[in-house]
């Protein structure tokens, strides 16, 4: 089994099922087999970017999720975090990078040495 295929699996089939879908209305809805989709998440697939692409997008999945499993920290406020600025605009990121910023500083400033 290749390192990305059970990420990849598991990615998809979380998704899947979060969604109440199955796998045959997901290969549906990005018009390929059902057996692909079950391939994918029996890590057996190996998708072309033409069918991770729009898996991806349709499944509304973090790429993150896939590519960088081991950051991954399930119901961790990071998490919920990167979902709340992925819902903002442009003009509400820019000002919460300033917010951010201000209070990251005035934390590890008044934090003490030990959990800098």
């Amino acid at each position: 089994m290749s390192d990305f295929a059970q990420p990849l699996g598991d990615v998809i089939r979380l998704a899947r099922e979060t969604q109440e879908l199955t796998q045959a209305q997901v290969a549906a809805m990005i018009d390929i087999d059902a057996r692909t989709v079950l391939n994918i998440e029996n890590y057996k697939g190996n998708p072309k970017m033409e069918i991770l692409y729009p898996l991806i997008r349709t499944l509304k999945i973090d790429p993150n999720l896939i590519f960088y499993p081991e950051r991954q920290h399930p119901n961790s406020n990071s998490t919920y975090l990167h979902h709340l600025l992925d819902t903002c605009t442009e003009q509400e990121t820019t000002a919460l990078i300033q917010i951010i910023e201000t209070v990251l500083t005035v934390l590890r400033t008044n934090q003490p040495a030990a959990y800098k």
